[in-house]
């Protein structure tokens, strides 16, 4: 492999030229040749023992060229970017310039990772939300242990809003039972509007073996059937249960948690409460630091490290899916997505997880954190005795210098977190945009033109260059 030219580009961005020499390249189509010939028919030959000095004369010197090519080119192309030294962060554009006896000659126009210029990253300020409990939140973190509690009972009399109706029913249209109408003792809970509108209200007052025909017409954005129709529905009345909310004191306490009495579970509800909402302060707080940090840094994100970055996010959510039993396709098929739907949604995290992961590199820099390989052994005996595996196990999965460069991106937004404090969030600085004197929607005259209004100045639109037009 041989760099012949390196050429820096816009946008992070650096132009290489490779060429690989006759010699390597002549093994890779020697080596396709062996691979593919016995998918070619000669006639006069058996299948797969055809010279390739014949097979070429048929279909042409470049046969093998293309199998060749992307055997030979990879490893070139980390050749040469190792050479270089770049920190390639996505995928390389190429093209090919020549292929042949001498050789493989190759651009790969290479993204670099950026290097962001900093703003104040320390001593950043954002206000952070006081944890406080109430008895009334404490009453609420209790409600869900009294609904588990509660049994339903049934009564002798007529059903009642709140009440829990088991009932048979059937719905007709125009006299014909219709399907997907028919429920033989359901459990209707009067009141949670789980029926069509109008159905459970007129339940209310029926007795225990009471039959009823309900006028009911379905909404206008219903099924395409019955969609705005008007039907009957007949319904009996089975059984009528209502809810037997058990006495809120020590008994209950002892029945539905570890705790003696009502006092002390209210006391641990109100504290973990407290706990839940301080992290979650904190987290809010934390995230708008980070926030400020990347309004404060300078930096112009490459699209190819979102898009690889986009790639993660997709490939973590389909292996999320499988974990739960379901493929992301059957997941998209369900909520009416697709592929590029869903990346489009995902763009700006994967956006802001860039901008976060170049912010904290630049501070890394700024602030010589160096991770020490005692540091990183230590890392990985610490996952290994998380995870219950065994220290090879964890060395085996995870490549040391990535989990170095993760430690030091951690130290960074440690510089940063352990520097922030809590106070007002700076102002936001607002973007005024330079309005023209007067916008011009067609071409004027002299004539056209108002006493003393001065003309508005030519717009150069000639071809474009690297400096920016004035207007």
């Amino acid at each position: 492999m041989n760099i012949t030219n390196v050429e820096t580009k816009e946008n992070s961005t650096v132009e290489l030229t490779i060429h690989v020499d006759g010699v390597a390249f002549e093994a890779a189509v020697q080596k396709a040749y062996l691979t593919n010939r016995g998918q070619i028919n000669v006639a006069g030959f058996r299948k797969g023992k055809a010279p390739r000095k014949i097979i070429e004369s048929m279909y042409g010197v470049e046969v093998f060229y293309q199998d060749a090519v992307e055997a030979v080119y990879p490893a070139a192309y980390d050749a040469a970017v190792a050479e270089q030294g770049l920190d390639d962060v996505g995928y390389p554009q190429l093209e090919m310039v020549d292929t042949g006896k001498d050789g493989l000659t190759f651009k790969a126009l290479v993204t670099v990772r950026p290097v962001a210029t900093m703003g104040q990253y320390k001593d950043l300020t954002a206000p952070q939300d006081v944890a406080e409990v109430t008895a009334d939140d404490i009453e609420k973190e209790l409600a869900p242990l009294v609904q588990r509690a509660t049994r339903l009972v049934s009564v002798e009399r007529e059903v009642a809003m709140g009440d829990t109706a088991i009932i048979d029913f059937e719905g007709f249209d125009a006299g014909v039972a219709f399907e997907g109408g028919q429920g033989e003792n359901y459990s209707l809970e009067i009141g949670s509007g789980s029926f069509i509108p109008g159905f459970e209200e007129q339940v209310v007052g029926m007795k225990i073996g009471e039959e009823k025909d309900l006028d009911i017409t379905f909404p206008t954005d219903y099924v395409p059937d019955l969609a705005g129709k008007a039907v009957v529905f007949k319904v009996k009345v089975n059984e009528v249960k209502t809810s037997d909310s058990p006495a809120i004191d020590d008994e209950f306490a002892k029945d539905v948690s570890e705790f003696e009495t009502l006092e002390d579970l209210k006391k641990d509800l109100g504290e973990k409460l407290a706990e839940r909402r301080a992290n979650d302060a904190k987290q809010a707080f934390e995230e708008s630091i980070m926030e400020q940090l990347v309004d404060n840094m300078e930096c112009e994100v490459p699209n190819v490290m979102v898009d690889v970055q986009l790639d993660k996010l997709m490939d973590d959510y389909a292996m999320r899916m499988q974990n739960q039993g379901m493929k992301l396709d059957d997941y998209l098929s369900m909520t009416g997505m697709t592929m590029d739907t869903m990346r489009a949604s995902a763009r700006p995290t994967a956006l802001r997880q860039v901008q976060m992961e170049l912010a904290m590199t630049a501070i890394a820099t700024a602030e010589d954190i160096v991770i020490t390989d005692e540091a990183v052994d230590a890392e990985m005996q610490k996952l290994a005795d998380q995870y219950k595996l065994e220290l090879a196990q964890v060395k085996a999965a995870i490549a040391p210098e990535m989990l170095k460069r993760d430690l030091k991106l951690q130290m960074a937004a440690d510089v940063v977190l352990e520097t922030a404090k809590v106070g007002p969030a700076p102002e936001k600085k607002e973007v005024v945009e330079e309005k023209p004197k007067r916008a011009t929607r067609k071409k004027k005259t002299d004539e056209e033109t108002v006493e003393g209004e001065e003309k508005p100045k030519r717009a150069t639109r000639k071809k474009k260059t690297d400096e920016t037009v004035a207007e």
